[in-house]
């Protein structure tokens, strides 16, 4: 039976375990290896005195380790937390602050760039590093190791972990919100075992497959890469690409049957040359996190006659919630398709009743991939976390469905289409962003009056992040300067895209800077 995420790992360890589960360069471990691996980290964590529930964050690129801490953790009943690679000290510290982070698996280097703001981090315990250990360390009141040392901690013993049902949480994914810093989005082993259920069931995974994983893990939808061939016994083949050409070659030399990115990566590998043998191998490819323009889709259906194309809609709310069967891209190209398997999708009014067929309205998911809501933000949780539509009212404990705050509309046929957000986040290069947080991140510069951070749309970006502000007390605006301390401060897809200076902001009846007639003026 399966009750937690490593359960999957472990099942295919004992039908295929020489059947290959990751690729790494030139490394491959096997389901039997991995579930060793999984078991061996899983016991050290106990013999660390890990606590059921105790959060392990991982913030590596994606390799063989990133993917042992997840499932390790998992096995010995942990939460595992995994930080975006890109993200600055301060989001970093920010994260593991806001979830009382007790284990961190990272790198030497990485930890030198986060020595300072991990001094406030009083939750941490242990730091695991990765990798070369240099002769000098960061002085920190935290037991400091490598990865070799720990693992040998566990090495021998039975991973007797905690005792864990699919209801428990498993992981906290953060995700961006429309204020202030990310949010914690609590997931339990239900959610990603169900997800993965569903989305490899429509993918039609096999063991057969090898599935590139370009994605960051930290992102719904590039976790979603690891749970869908885990659980099918397909092969991962783990990649931090450079260059868009990277994903190509790394098709190319794995045999790769099944790609998904988001679509300012897609229009960008439209154009370049697929090898023959690529073409005919890839299977599928989806495409997640923004809208694809349709002369994207119709080019990969003339490039890739072969291939099925996925076009999905997902929440971290809700880790996937629909998808355009393939048979219907021809057809209609600019759909987010229907519900996933095992998920209810509906479109309504304020008031929570059903929309007519064209009427925009709030898109609302519910089924077992709704998460337990947001890490210790009832406030926030309350906002999007709510009573399902249409239950009856009998029922003295109602299902909690995740109300999206993006606005849809359903044709006769059922089929859904994406008008708008109806919150403030952009959603640049297919990750959300939070035009608060980007505010207060670039005012602390000290080089700016005032502010405000809006998204305009691009057709490769989805929106391009564009910034307007004043010069501080007065004094003309060093764009050149600020477009430095973005670059030094944030992850590259945080950076602006364009730095327009004004005189003076407009503010709304509340006080408040008023983004939207910002936005009207510069896109006018």
């Amino acid at each position: 039976m399966i009750n937690k995420l490593s359960d999957f790992v472990r099942k295919q360890s004992i039908s295929r375990p020489d059947h290959t589960a990751i690729v790494f360069k030139a490394e491959e471990v096997s389901y039997g290896e991995f579930a060793r691996l999984n078991g061996v980290f899983g016991a050290a964590l106990m013999a660390a005195g890990m606590a059921k529930n105790d959060r392990v964050a991982v913030f590596l690129p994606k390799q063989i380790e990133t993917v042992v801490t997840v499932f390790g953790a998992s096995e010995a009943g942990g939460v595992f937390v995994p930080v975006n690679p890109t993200l600055k000290a301060r989001q970093v510290a920010y994260i593991l602050n806001d979830c009382n982070v007790r284990y961190l698996v990272t790198s030497a280097d990485r930890l030198a760039g986060l020595a300072e703001e991990l001094q406030d981090c009083s939750d941490l315990k242990q730091v695991i590093l990765v990798g070369k250990i240099p002769d000098s360390l960061p002085e920190l009141d935290v037991g400091i190791g490598s990865w070799e040392d720990f693992m040998a901690t566990g090495e021998g013993r039975e991973c007797v972990g905690h005792p864990v049902i699919d209801a428990d949480m498993a992981a906290i994914l953060y995700t961006s919100g429309s204020t202030g810093m990310p949010k914690g989005v609590i997931v339990s082993h239900r959610n990603l075992i169900v997800g993965a259920e569903s989305v490899s069931t429509y993918l039609k995974n096999t063991p057969e497959d090898k599935i590139l994983s370009v994605l960051p893990l930290s992102f719904d939808a590039g976790f979603s890469q690891l749970t869908t061939a885990f659980r099918v016994g397909a092969t991962v083949v783990l990649m931090n690409y450079l260059l868009p050409r990277d994903v190509i070659r790394q098709a190319a030399k794995h045999s790769v049957t099944g790609i998904t990115c988001v679509p300012p990566l897609w229009i960008q590998l439209v154009d370049m040359d697929w090898p023959p043998e690529t073409v005919d191998n890839i299977r599928y490819i989806a495409t997640t996190g923004g809208r694809m323009p349709v002369h994207v889709t119709k080019s990969f259906r003339q490039k890739l006659p072969k291939t099925d194309i996925y076009l999905m809609y997902g929440l971290t709310e809700a880790f996937r919630s629909t998808y355009l069967p393939p048979e219907e891209v021809d057809r209609i190209p600019d759909s987010m398709g229907k519900a996933i398997p095992n998920a209810e999708i509906m479109v309504v009014r304020e008031d929570g009743t059903p929309c007519d067929p064209g009427e925009p309205g709030e898109l609302v998911h519910r089924g077992a991939l709704v998460a337990l809501g947001y890490w210790n933000d009832p406030e926030r949780t309350a906002e999007r976390f709510k009573p399902a539509p249409g239950q009856p009212e009998g029922i003295p404990m109602p299902e909690i469905a995740v109300w999206s705050g993006d606005t849809v509309k359903k044709d006769e046929d059922g089929f859904l289409y994406f008008v708008g957000r109806r919150d403030e986040m952009i959603k640049t290069s297919g990750y959300r962003t939070s035009p608060t947080e980007l505010e207060e991140t670039i005012y602390a510069s000290g080089l700016i009056g005032e502010i405000a951070a809006i998204g305009v749309e691009h057709e490769q970006l989805g929106q391009a992040i564009w910034i307007v502000a004043t010069g501080k007390e007065g004094a003309k605006l060093d764009e050149d300067a600020v477009l430095a301390y973005c670059r030094a401060e944030l992850p590259s897809y945080m950076v602006p895209h364009k730095i327009i200076e004004w005189t003076s902001l407009p503010r709304n009846p509340n006080g408040k800077i008023d983004r939207k007639a910002i936005a009207a003026e510069v896109t006018k």
